[in-house]
């Protein structure tokens, strides 16, 4: 595909982990299709907090649908990495040069990422060697303003992140993760690049029902997060009214910690004699 002065548009998969046909997904799609050709392969049902679920034993189907706005897309009975590695190895006639992920309906801050299927979108395409951005904004439950309005401005942080990263890449083994404030844009105070920030979820509770038989079933329960909001942070620049953009590398070696691991008595563990 060219753009108006005959020059090859790069390719963008969008995808996520809330369902091809999530509101989030068609706002970002929209957005993109201004700086690249789109195609979009999501999966056809929602598959939130199922971090990078691959699915190795079964086969899987595509399937084309139609968005809202009338336009192509495909779906797949597959998790949300799946649809990746089912694009990224062409099932849709073309190796994408970017994979943006969203917008996901709920943020993705601190420890969030260890969950997100949106968030494994954009490492799956890491593995692959194609670069990831996810994008995240709050859910209609949090959200203090329009909630359509949220994610279109989300959506043009994305292109505005999309195009940076076409232009000038990523470093190895790294993705982007977006976060967007629940206010309303016109409020919103700037981006900030981040690190990650402490989010932790100490009401999270197992209830135990049971069924019309009398075996018992289990609903883990989901609390509210308690947040840290350091400076510097992706929960803290999001709770200030501050776009997030959160550098994250697929290496989790806790470096500075491998120094004193090495003073441990580990050399005889598992030796026998």
């Amino acid at each position: 595909m060219k753009d108006e002065n005959g020059e090859t548009m790069p390719t963008i998969l969008v995808t996520n982990d809330d369902g091809v046909y999530s509101p989030g997904l068609l706002a970002l799609k929209q957005q993109l299709e201004q700086i690249a050709e789109v195609i979009v392969l999501a999966p056809e049902r929602n598959w939130s907090a199922t971090s990078h679920s691959k699915t190795m034993h079964k086969p899987l189907r595509v399937q084309p649908v139609v968005l809202a706005d009338g336009s192509a897309a495909h779906s797949s009975s597959g998790s949300p990495t799946d649809c990746v590695a089912l694009a990224v190895g062409g099932v849709l006639g073309k190796k994408p040069d970017l994979v943006v992920s969203g917008i996901n309906l709920g943020h993705n801050l601190g420890i969030d990422v260890t969950y997100s299927g949106t968030v494994a979108c954009a490492m799956e395409a890491v593995i692959k060697g194609v670069p990831g951005i996810a994008v995240s904004s709050g859910s209609a439950e949090q959200s203090i303003a329009d909630l359509h309005t949220i994610q279109a401005q989300t959506a043009a942080v994305a292109c505005e992140v999309a195009l940076q990263v076409l232009q000038r890449g990523l470093p190895h083994r790294t993705l982007l993760n977006i976060n967007t404030p629940v206010t309303d844009p016109k409020e919103w105070r700037g981006v900030h690049s981040t690190r990650m920030g402490q989010r932790d979820y100490p009401s999270d509770e197992l209830i135990e029902r049971r069924d019309p038989y009398g075996r018992p079933y289990y609903w883990l329960g989901g609390g509210l997060p308690l947040d840290a909001l350091d400076d510097g942070t992706d929960v803290g620049a999001v709770a200030n009214g501050y776009v997030s953009v959160t550098p994250i590398m697929l290496d989790l070696t806790h470096h500075g910690f491998l120094a004193e691991l090495a003073t441990w008595e580990l050399a005889k563990v598992g030796i026998a004699g």
